[in-house]
């Protein structure tokens, strides 16, 4: 199998996420620049964090119409594994790749910290390593992270359980108190309808090795590596 990470002007968890891949997950991996027009045979494609093109418009709004994402949007319609995180998150949903929008954080301040987030389907490519209902603790870092979406969506992705992480307490409650940025019913990850498109905002590749604080992150990883080799 192998990983693809792509590369924007002004992507800045693309070496992190590599890193995860070839030296954690110990699988192969290579850097998709943002003009290429193909995937070089990848199996999954991760969509990295950071300010792709400097966030200018708004995240993700120019980064949508990269050469690269053609080619993501056609590999992930034919069932194709691909993760977006943070500005992933914010570009797959511009692609119209996963619903709804990522908006200015309630507090108008950038957010970066260590959160909770409760796993609530294990039934997708990228928690297959987690237990249904588990906590997660993973670092955020982000000024436009609030989830929104209409009321039918909201239903349809409530009613096909495609909400797959929730911030919530170390206990696992899903509170207010826990929400560190107003996404709507505390959402911190989404899934496409097929289940191979997966949007989250917290950074698993910030906690995938003891060194940096914890391992729960590497969890993902672990899940997309399994999930590619039953296919």
């Amino acid at each position: 199998m192998k990983f693809g990470v792509l590369v924007f002007p002004g992507s800045n968890c693309d070496h992190d996420a590599y890193w995860v891949v070839s030296q954690v997950a110990q699988q192969p991996v290579t850097l998709l620049w943002h003009e290429s027009q193909e995937l070089e045979n990848c199996d999954a494609i991760i969509v990295p964090g950071g300010f792709a093109y400097g966030d200018y418009l708004r995240t993700g709004a120019i980064a949508r119409f990269a050469p690269v994402m053609d080619a993501v949007c056609k590999f992930a319609k034919s069932g194709g594994l691909v993760i977006g995180i943070c500005n992933g998150f914010q570009i797959l949903c511009e692609s119209g790749l996963l619903p709804g929008a990522l908006m200015r954080n309630v507090g108008l301040k950038y957010v970066c910290k260590p959160v909770q987030v409760r796993v609530e389907n294990t039934d997708t490519p990228f928690t297959n390593s987690c237990r249904q209902g588990e906590v997660l603790t993973i670092p955020i870092g982000h000024m436009d992270g609030n989830y929104f979406c209409d009321q039918p969506t909201l239903e349809a992705l409530k009613r096909d359980q495609r909400i797959v992480f929730r911030y919530c307490s170390s206990q696992g409650e899903i509170t207010r108190e826990a929400n560190p940025n107003g996404s709507l019913e505390n959402i911190a990850g989404i899934c496409s309808e097929g289940r191979n498109v997966l949007g989250m905002m917290p950074h698993p590749e910030r906690a995938s090795e003891r060194e940096l604080g914890g391992t729960d992150g590497v969890k993902v990883f672990h899940s997309m590596v399994a999930a590619l080799a039953l296919r």
